[in-house]
């Protein structure tokens, strides 16, 4: 049995503007020191599934409404708050992306982190004390005892999420939580921070979840990759076999929105066009329709379900031999995966039914746009116009008025 067990996991959130659909049947297992990766754009719902499985939601706004989260056969959804606060932190620890806001500022390091320790487990203040030092000093921190009397603002940005690891490791967990733990890190500290996760959870035994928007960190970091979008679980695969085949549109276009080493020169990146869909809306579809170069009829009124891509075959849903599933009616063949577009002969993306917003074809139009831009401002200033010195909405420039538009203002 899964050391943790995801079990169509939905998340609202309740707001004056609207119902929030933050997360939409969410579906995973962990296995004991297996090391997932979670990965996609900013809002897509990454972060919030990680705080309902150890219930920290926002309230009164943010509500589980579906689902269950096994954890040692125990459904963590349905548990007393105060059982859920015991395994919180002894059992399932978080790193949060923003250290100097994690940490408390009117209280040192070594209170924070004695607090912790005999919060979860029957000790001294002197032996809690003697764990924090020898936590401090497993990951990196210089003289961690007289350490211990300093605040969180005297450190640097990477020695505070040292101070975060250390604190979530010191109770030796057995699933740690990392959110976006580089955030605003330069890359040499970067570096540094995610090769001691690695090592420590490896020397620990224990399950890791990395949360994150950037591929090459979970290239490095992990075994299998969860790819999400608008909610939904969209691609899961080992990670070997998520960068060799990438199945689903909107991995294809990750992959090929970021630069790579082995590039030929003048090769361009080819961006996911559009925007990220508005969550206030409920689904309709596939949430990535809108944006899809390979999107068919079907995809404007049915979301696929998340499935292999080896019919036939066991479904493994963890391990080195975990199923590559994709929820996609139109997958990217080889060809299309190289060139980043679909080009087969004669296709082309299904039109959007009334009513529906297409950012494919916006994004078009604004390109095109784009391209005559240069011939626009020399008929202009060949008639005399005066040109606007701002963009316009989607960063195009505003047409200029003519007089009698002027004149009306």
């Amino acid at each position: 049995m899964a050391l943790l067990s995801v079990e169509d996991l939905v998340v609202r959130f309740r707001t004056q503007d609207g119902v929030v659909h933050a997360v939409n049947g969410v579906t995973f297992e962990l296995e004991e020191g297996e090391r997932l990766g979670l990965v996609g754009e900013s809002g897509c719902g990454k972060s919030v599934t990680n705080l309902a499985i150890i219930r920290l939601l926002p309230k009164p706004a943010g509500r589980i409404e579906g689902g269950r989260v096994v954890f040692e056969g125990q459904d963590l959804i349905v548990l007393p708050e105060s059982e859920i606060r015991d395994i919180r932190g002894r059992d399932i620890a978080m790193i949060f992306q923003d250290p100097m806001t994690s940490l408390n500022p009117v209280l040192t390091i070594g209170e924070q982190m004695v607090e912790t320790i005999r919060a979860h487990r029957k000790t001294t203040d002197r032996e809690a004390r003697a764990r924090a030092v020898e936590i401090l000093e497993l990951v990196g921190i210089p003289k961690p005892e007289p350490r211990l009397k300093d605040y969180p603002h005297q450190f640097s940005g990477g020695m505070r999420q040292r101070v975060m690891i250390a604190m979530a490791l010191a109770l030796e967990p057995k699933i740690l939580i990392a959110d976006e733990p580089t955030t605003a890190l330069d890359v040499t500290i970067q570096a540094q921070v995610l090769e001691l996760l690695a090592r420590l959870t490896v020397e620990q035994g224990t399950a890791l979840i990395l949360i994150t928007h950037d591929l090459g960190v979970v290239a490095g970091m992990t075994q299998r990759i969860n790819v999400m979008y608008a909610g939904f679980i969209v691609e899961a695969a080992t990670t070997a076999d998520l960068f060799a085949r990438p199945s689903h549109p909107y991995t294809v276009g990750l992959l090929h929105s970021i630069p790579r080493v082995d590039e030929r020169e003048g090769e361009e990146l080819i961006p996911i066009e559009g925007r990220p869909p508005d969550m206030r809306q409920a689904p309709v579809g596939c949430p990535f329709a809108p944006r899809c170069a390979w999107r068919l009829d079907i995809c404007w009124e049915q979301n696929p379900e998340l499935g292999p891509i080896d019919r036939g075959t066991p479904l493994v849903l963890t391990g080195p031999s975990a199923s590559h599933r994709v929820a996609c009616h139109n997958p990217p063949t080889h060809d299309e995966v190289a060139a980043g577009r679909p080009n087969r002969v004669g296709f082309a993306a299904a039109p959007a039914p009334a009513g529906h917003l297409d950012e494919l074809a916006t994004a078009v139009d604004a390109v095109a746009d784009a391209d005559h831009f240069d011939e626009y401002v020399d008929a202009a200033r060949e008639g005399g116009a005066r040109l606007p010195m701002g963009p316009g909405a989607g960063g195009l420039p505003v047409p200029p008025q003519d007089d009698a538009d002027e004149a009306r203002r």
